[in-house]
């Protein structure tokens, strides 16, 4: 319908004594910030090595566009890379430096835009 045709039906209908009610929406109206765990099935890492994590992420609102995996690298997030397609999951490489634990996180990114964390993954590393 055309604008101007809307807008003459609503002025008409609240010249009659008729209730009106107009809204809008951005798209954004989203019930918030998606849901993501990380799990590994491994238990310790290999100086190295490969860590195999797999995420699970919901969102039901606006559904997932992508899982990011971070590892932590002296407190600082360093980005690995993501998957778009459940199920998500990454091999993270082990750095071979002197590292006693390594810690890993998910980071799940819905279609409206929320990003929400998962908790730190922490696996000892055998040097």
């Amino acid at each position: 319908m055309r604008p101007a045709l809307v807008l003459a039906a609503t002025l008409l209908l609240a010249g009659c004594g008729g209730g009106v009610y107009l809204g809008w929406s951005w798209g954004d109206d989203d019930g918030g910030p998606p849901s993501v765990s990380i799990t590994s099935a491994q238990t310790s890492v290999s100086a190295g090595g490969t860590l195999h994590v797999v995420a699970a992420a919901s969102d039901a609102d606006s559904g997932i566009d992508e899982v990011a995996f971070y590892r932590l690298d002296a407190g600082a997030a360093v980005r690995l890379g993501s998957d778009g397609m459940p199920p998500y999951e990454w091999n993270v490489a082990v750095p071979a430096d002197g590292r006693a634990t390594l810690s890993v996180f998910a980071r799940a990114r819905d279609g409206a835009g929320h990003s929400a964390d998962s908790a730190v993954l922490s696996v000892p590393v055998v040097n």
